[in-house]
């Protein structure tokens, strides 16, 4: 393998899109670029008070575009002229409608303004009835389709949304041909792409979000979709096929070579997740609980598919062979908010403030760590986004407990920092009680690099060693390891993670006298979370 190829990695994030360019010989970051929404970060097509977000297409072309561009003219023409191929990964499931060309409905003059015409967002829960309805309607068929997602179908996931759409806005549903994923579209959009039926849709994001299975031959019948509403014919532009991530969707069109300065043998590898791609630049191992740490969280684990016939996990986000890495099961879980409730607090604590105090959590967690903790401490439970695993239900809301006059800004930060990690500590036993062992956790993303006081109290809760991956930006590097697999530099993606894996630089293992407290307080995270919803829902009998 030549020292002088390079390949690109594309994170699309919630609020900003992050690239870099990687040296395939070794993983090291040769230029690094970000671009902030400019719509998204005025709130634009947004209404949390009803769980809207939504996000225009224009920002996430504008950030492809510019990040790119800036990479490239940081690393020098001699890199340029040694880029290989580009990765993509995005959020998700975030789908937009689109017309018969595969354009999304925002793009056109007719629904420029219109929020229901633009990606709707991983955490947009608007579709929570329409959730309702698709769970009801799967007990009536004698094929358990939701088997594979784990019993239950999310507000968060493709057809809630789309459902959710066609019932609200008869202007988008009589427009659109097809819908799409955010990590389909811009592989599509990279290779000039103009009939939406030729679109290659990743296993990762139709397995784990869509209810794709091998077993009944890809998606439900069409039955299913027809017997559940009507105006989804929809369905019957879909598709019929999927792929992993290590392949390739094309090359680069003349438009978008010359836009970037890139030559159209350029490979554009097939979309994917950001937490898959995010858990594979992060040396995720079969059996280890990869967690993807930010805004909230996505919890992975591998396994080789001979182990796991005849096993289900209820209540997760997924299990779908060919996903995360291709040849392995992939299977997803995790909570709807993790970070977002430290933000959440922050933002709570200097309202009056024009500009928050950036280092307000540092000073927070450095208090947190110091306060002497009581038995009847301060307790909170993390659904202040819903609860995403284990058992979704987008309706069940956050709670603090136990606040006296004593209680201060640090002790209450503590038991929200705690109730993340019971969340955390929740999802392993959920695995673990269906026979799938968890051997250790891997730390990827911002706050599993950036807050000691979390990592520390993870670990004493899951009573497991962390190792928190070197890489700064581990999402954007495994685009860019898939992109090198697709462009055969690599003849798997065990290769590439091995060859441009930056490795781990800390670990965190359990403190005796911290975990056995936090297994008390654990027990009563639990029976407070009994009092919300059936006990036996998350926790057992």
């Amino acid at each position: 393998m030549s020292n002088d190829t390079y390949c690109i990695g594309v994170d699309f994030g919630t609020d900003s899109v992050r690239t870099i360019i990687a040296d395939t010989a070794t993983g090291r970051e040769i230029a690094a670029a970000t671009f902030e929404y400019p719509r998204w970060k005025t709130g634009a097509f947004c209404n949390p008070r009803e769980h809207r977000f939504r996000q225009h297409p224009l920002d996430h072309i504008e950030g492809l575009e510019a990040t790119i561009k800036e990479c490239l003219e940081k690393a020098g023409p001699g890199v340029k002229a040694a880029i290989r191929a580009i990765g993509i990964a995005t959020t998700g499931s975030t789908p937009v409608a689109v017309d018969h060309s595969g354009t999304p409905l925002s793009l056109t003059p007719e629904f420029a303004e219109d929020p229901d015409a633009m990606f709707i967002l991983w955490k947009d829960h608007s579709a929570a009835r329409q959730m309702e309805a698709i769970n009801d309607h799967a007990k009536k068929f004698p094929v358990d389709y939701l088997k594979y997602s784990g019993g239950i179908y999310s507000s968060e996931w493709f057809w809630s949304k789309l459902l959710y759409v066609i019932r609200t806005n008869e202007m988008v549903r009589r427009s659109c041909y097809s819908w799409v994923e955010h990590c389909d579209w811009i592989p599509f959009l990279l290779t000039g792409g103009t009939n939406a039926e030729e679109i290659r849709r990743s296993v990762c994001a139709a397995g784990h979000k869509a209810l794709w299975s091998p077993e009944w031959g890809g998606l439900p019948p069409a039955g299913f979709f027809y017997s559940l509403d009507p105006f989804l014919t929809v369905y019957s532009t879909l598709y019929d096929r999927t792929w992993p991530a290590d392949a390739p969707a094309g090359t680069l069109c003349p438009e978008w070579a010359q836009r970037l300065g890139l030559s159209t043998r350029t490979i554009v590898a097939i979309g994917a997740l950001d937490a898959h791609i995010g858990a594979v630049g992060g040396q995720i191992e079969p059996y280890y609980l990869s967690k993807v740490i930010g805004t909230s969280t996505c919890d992975m684990l591998v396994a080789p598919p001979a182990e796991l016939r005849g096993k289900f996990v209820p209540g997760i986000c997924g299990i779908v062979e060919d996903s995360i890495i291709p040849g392995m099961v992939g299977m997803e879980a995790g909570q709807s908010a993790f970070g977002d409730i430290f933000a959440w607090f922050k933002n709570l604590l200097s309202w009056h403030r024009q500009q928050p105090a950036d280092d307000l959590l540092a000073e927070l967690a450095a208090q947190a760590a110091a306060t002497p903790v009581k038995e009847d401490a301060e307790l909170s439970i993390d659904w202040f986004n819903g609860r995403r695993t284990p058992d979704a239900d987008p309706s069940l809301k956050g709670a603090i407990t136990g606040l006296t006059l004593a209680s201060d800004a640090p002790s209450i930060f503590r038991s929200l920092v705690e109730s993340a990690c019971f969340g955390s500590k929740a999802i392993i036993q959920r695995f673990t009680d269906n026979d799938i062992p968890v051997k250790g956790l891997i730390g990827v993303g911002g706050i599993s690099r950036k807050s000691p006081f979390v990592m520390q109290t993870m670990a004493d809760i899951t009573e497991m060693d962390i190792r928190v991956s070197a890489s700064d930006q581990t999402v954007a590097l495994g685009a860019a390891m898939f992109a090198a697999t697709a462009a055969k530099i690599f003849p798997t993606v065990e290769t590439a993670m091995a060859t441009m894996g930056q490795g781990f630089d800390r670990t965190y293992s359990p403190n005796p006298a911290g975990s056995r407290r936090l297994q008390r307080q654990y027990a009563r995270y639990k029976a407070l979370a009994a009092t919300q919803t059936r006990k036996d829902v998350i926790f057992g009998p």
